[in-house]
């Protein structure tokens, strides 16, 4: 791994299952804190600041108030420009701060800086969705109070807040003073060089307009506008004084604060409680007439259920939540607390609305200024599909909204159809990089596969007939555009001039995630236009009006999709990542020092471009996304490569690697990115979380549980589980919904148990095999490994032809004049015949041309046969025949994995050949030992998976390529040769099935007697 060495530090906050909280205030700790306290509801956002302001270190606070989709835009100042660029950005504002509530105790103003605390505590309850805070504070007068305050922003009312403010005189009897205000002087977060906080600085967005006091109401408003967009906001709140003896003092005016005070005497022991409502309304939403009569509305609402019977709304919301997306992992309190804070933040920041959706810090902090990204359809959606699939469609509908700004950026771009924004908020391009950011349009295709994966998880046809074929058409049109079908690629369809998802490298021709992708929308679109041709044509037919489809378009984006260039390297039998990174030069990580991550803040693009590095996952996230178009060894020799080249400086990455190595089985490695990314924020892995929470990780980390640990894919709308346990873990279950059905997977060490809790029926797959689930009916299916299979090499295993290959290997080299010892005939065990006839030459100062080598091959392969012919069944090597029948008669298969062309002969000779079910064909294979291709292609003709397989070599690159498969590796030879077996025998005849089976722990019969 490149990944930055991470060991879990101490725990910032106490590991509690359901909440988050701090039992001391640490003033140095206040910026992270203030996000990961942070309250929302998908439009309103709080971040965790005190009620009566903060008063530390300058430079340490972010009083953050967020509405979702709320913003203000500026000029982009280009010192050169050029055509296309976006003209304007957007930023999410930081709105009116109306949480303010002062106290004075006996004329002693409370702040957490002076007097005396004496206990403080906060938490935030993710079973309740509110924050608390408990502070026991001596005045310096020597008055002790008992503070406990409780905030919500309610999940169930899109516009309303709510602060419960209990003070109890715990010594004294006097006068508490509480002053409530509306703060409309807010301050921009300095300019930073930090690419990923946004610019910063500069004028107020937001000027003030009018304001004032409601006495027959008795609310405080605010209206205000934006400067360039000329939204209006109107910030109003009401108060609820529950006191003995409380009267309202006057309400004050100072610049842009109004203010309303209460006074309250109390006796020794006595609570009083100031319950504020708080509601936001902007003009964006609303005709600007209504916005008061709204708010009022709001308000009266709220003051009739009162704080408790909110929060019991708020309560039931969240229990509804939890029953279907709840995710338990047994006895591991520090990521149990990871995972549900995560969800629980991710439910907070996305909006519900159809107009607006999830940006990349969510509610919680101003870094990407707000901006939603491609996050949503590949890492956030896949959770709310498959949990909250209601709200899915609603992040959805929001491309849907955005459509038409979508293809006045493809016309900007002089291209056809619709281009999708990388960042934004209202649709339009905000993105002033266009290298890392228009140029990836692999967002057109990461939206097709959202749509494609809802729709087929929850039949929601209707939203594909009524909105999402619309999306798919106009998105296939510019990649038709936009791709050509090259002569010098054999006319296959090429897309150039392009950045896939890795930001570290840009600008390209033929990105194969972007290909690939694209090869998979095309291919949706061409089958969706048939859908609606045949089986709705009423909205077929007015789709084709109204966005001018022509007919035969539809069958070009098939033969664009079915030509699509994938870069492919013959020799490293890999994927490249595109046309040229393969040929670029290798990053030296060995002397980057670990201060020099990120590296984006640390070395000029242009520096980075010009090696072969990534930022984070690309083709390893399309072998996730799309897995069906990737056998296992491709997975494996493709992970394999790219995985020490990523850095994962983007928190996007570690949970796709976490999701692949699980697939491949490495689940040491996919628990390692696993831990990475769910406590991202809570272990501030990444030093930045003060301004703002990883959306985009926290959904990640539950794909790396439901995708990685469960196995889960979808194909062809069927939920298939490749569940697996890791070592850490006793048990983890999640919950998954399709259609209208709500299923339960839990997993320990001995089984998957699937059961139904809503629906009729539902079928899955369990490893590759259909399951019937009945409602509440659950169905228990083993997962402890056992062996199912046996891959043996051939030469030197079934029988040894070492001797015959080295006299016809001898033979030629006389014949060429050239040396040839038995040691070098050692290096050709396990080799292919093309590579063995390269060793046998290194030393000759013969020029061969490949025809000759090929004919020099052949020539001792002919040689070689002729020997082959004085084969017979005494041949086996000693052990050999036993174990096979043992093997049988434990239901156990065989497999040959071979490099010897040969292979059908020398079993017929040895008449053994109907004794293996599968002979891997080595002349089909991209790349031979140590390679794992061969062993792997022997599995999968067995129908067997690899961790139940066991292989057995005798030689050095045969003992790599069955540990590179993921199966348990038995050596014939020398500890100094073999020593990486996982059992070692010194010859063949110590080969029996009891020490096979030992390898999986099992002393029984094998699984399939």
């Amino acid at each position: 791994m490149k990944m930055k060495p991470y060991e879990h530090p101490p725990a910032l906050y106490p590991y509690r299952e359901w909440s988050l909280g701090e039992d001391t205030y640490e003033e140095e700790h206040n910026q992270r804190s203030e996000s990961v306290f942070a309250l929302g509801n998908g439009y309103i956002g709080m971040r965790g600041n005190f009620e009566e302001g903060y008063h530390g270190t300058a430079g340490t606070t972010v009083a953050g108030n967020y509405l979702n989709g709320f913003y203000d835009s500026e000029p982009i100042v280009y010192p050169e420009g050029a055509y296309g660029l976006p003209a304007v950005n957007q930023s999410m504002l930081n709105v009116t701060e109306a949480r303010i509530i002062g106290l004075e105790i006996e004329g002693h103003t409370f702040r957490m800086d002076s007097g005396k605390v004496h206990s403080f505590r906060r938490w935030l309850d993710m079973q309740t969705g509110l924050l608390h805070r408990e502070v026991e504070w001596e005045s310096p007068a020597g008055q002790r109070v008992k503070l406990a305050i409780r905030r919500m922003v309610c999940l169930r009312h899109k516009h309303l807040a709510a602060i419960d403010y209990a003070v109890t005189a715990l010594n004294f009897a006097g006068t508490l003073q509480f002053v409530s205000a509306l703060d409309g002087e807010i301050r921009r977060a300095e300019a930073s060089a930090d690419p990923r906080l946004g610019s910063g600085g500069g004028e107020p967005s937001l000027l003030p307009e009018d304001s004032g006091y409601d006495e027959a109401a008795g609310v405080l408003w605010m209206r205000q506008r934006t400067r360039h967009t000329r939204f209006a906001l109107l910030t109003a709140a009401s108060h609820r004084l529950q006191a003995a003896s409380g009267r309202a003092l006057e309400r004050r005016l100072d610049g842009q604060r109004i203010s309303a005070g209460y006074a309250a005497e109390v006796q020794r022991g006595e609570t009083v409680i100031l319950t504020k409502y708080i509601t936001y309304h902007t003009s964006k939403d609303y005709p600007e007439e209504e916005l008061r009569d709204r708010s009022a509305g709001v308000l009266e609402m709220a003051a009739r259920c009162g704080f408790n019977g909110l929060a019991d709304e708020q309560r039931a919301y969240l229990d509804r939540f939890w029953a279907h997306t709840d995710v338990e992992i047994k006895d591991d309190p520090a990521l149990q607390q990871g995972i549900r804070f995560n969800l629980f933040q991710l439910l907070q920041s996305t909006g519900r609305d159809g107009v607006t959706n999830i940006a990349a810090k969510g509610l919680t902090g101003e870094g990407y200024e707000g901006h939603y990204f491609w996050d949503t359809e590949m890492y956030m959606l896949p959770f709310f599909t498959y949990t909250q699939p209601e709200i899915a469609r609603k992040l959805l509908e929001f491309r849907y909204a955005t459509l038409d700004r979508a293809r006045e950026r493809a016309a900007e771009l002089s291209q056809k159809g619709a281009l999708y924004p990388w960042r934004t908020i209202d649709g339009s391009e905000n993105s002033a990089y266009f290298p890392a950011g228009t140029a990836q349009a692999h967002i057109n295709a990461d939206i097709a596969y959202g749509i494609k994966q809802y729709v087929q998880a929850t039949g929601d046809v209707d939203f594909l007939v009524s909105q999402g074929a619309e999306i798919l058409f106009e998105t296939s049109r510019f990649w038709a555009d936009l791709g050509f079908f090259n002569p010098a690629r054999g006319g296959a369809f090429c897309i150039n001039g392009i950045t896939g998802p890795d930001e570290y490298t840009a600008i390209v021709n033929n990105n194969a995630y972007t290909n690939l992708m694209v090869q998979d929308q095309l291919n949706y679109a061409y089958e969706t236009s048939l859908l609606l041709e045949r089986e709705y044509p009423a909205d077929y037919e007015r789709l084709r009006q109204a966005i001018g489809l022509t007919d035969g378009e539809a069958d070009r984006w098939k033969e664009a999709a079915y030509r699509m260039f994938i870069p492919f390297d013959e020799e490293l039998g890999i994927y490249a990542q595109d046309d040229t990174f393969l040929s670029k030069q290798k990053w030296d990580f060995e002397h980057t020092p670990a201060d020099k991550y990120p590296l984006l803040l640390h070395f000029h693009p242009l520096v980075i471009y010009r090696h072969q590095v990534l930022k984070q996952a690309d083709l390893v996230m399309a072998m996730f996304l799309l897995g069906d178009k990737f056998r296992l060894v491709d997975k494996i020799r493709n992970y394999q490569y790219y995985e020490p080249l990523t850095t994962h400086d983007s928190s996007l990455s570690p949970c796709i690697h976490s999701i692949i190595s699980a697939e491949i089985g490495d689940l040491a490695a996919a628990y390692g990115y696993f831990d990475r990314t769910v406590r991202m924020d809570l272990d501030d892995i990444n030093r930045n979380a003060k301004d703002g929470l990883h959306m985009a990780a926290m959904a990640g980390s539950w794909m790396s549980i439901v995708n990685g640990f469960g196995g889960l894919r979808q194909v062809d709308g069927m939920l298939c589980f490749n569940p697996a346990l890791p070592e850490q873990w006793q048990s983890f279950r999640f919950k998954v919904t399709a259609g209208s059905q709500l299923l339960d997977v839990s997993i320990d060490g001995e089984a998957a148990v699937y059961t139904l809790l809503e629906g009729s029926g539902l079928q899955i797959k369990h490893r590759g095999q259909p399951v019937l689930l009945l409602p509440q009916q659950p169905v228990s299916l083993p997962l402890a490994r056992q062996l199912e299979a046996v891959i043996f090499d051939l030469d030197g295993v079934i029988t040894d032809t070492a001797e015959l290959h080295y006299q016809a290997w001898q033979a030629l080299a006389d014949e060429l004049g050239i040396p040839f010892s038995r040691a070098k005939n050692e290096r050709l065990k396990g080799v292919s015949r093309k590579e063995s006839l390269d060793i046998v030459l290194e030393d000759s100062p013969l020029k061969l041309t490949a025809a000759e080598r090929l004919a020099l091959a052949e020539k001792k392969n002919a040689s070689y046969r002729q020997q082959l012919e004085q084969l017979t069944p005494a041949d086996v090597l000693p052990g050999v025949m036993e174990l096979l029948d043992s093997l049988a008669q434990c239901g156990i298969v065989c497999g040959l994995a071979s490099a010897s062309l040969n292979a059908q002969l020398i079993l017929q000779r040895l008449g053994i050949a109907g004794r293996f079910q599968a002979i891997a064909d080595p002349a089909a294979l991209q790349k031979g030992k140590p390679d794992a291709e061969i062993f792997l292609t022997a599995a999968e003709l067995l129908g067997v998976p690899p961790r139940c397989c066991i292989g057995v070599e005798d030689a050095a690159a045969g003992i790599a390529a069955i540990k590179a498969a993921g199966m348990q590796a038995v050596g014939i030879g020398s500890r100094e040769h073999l020593g990486a077996a996982d059992l070692l025998l010194s010859s063949t005849a110590e080969l029996t099935v009891e020490k096979l089976l030992a390898l999986f722990g099992d002393s029984g019969q094998g699984k399939r007697q």
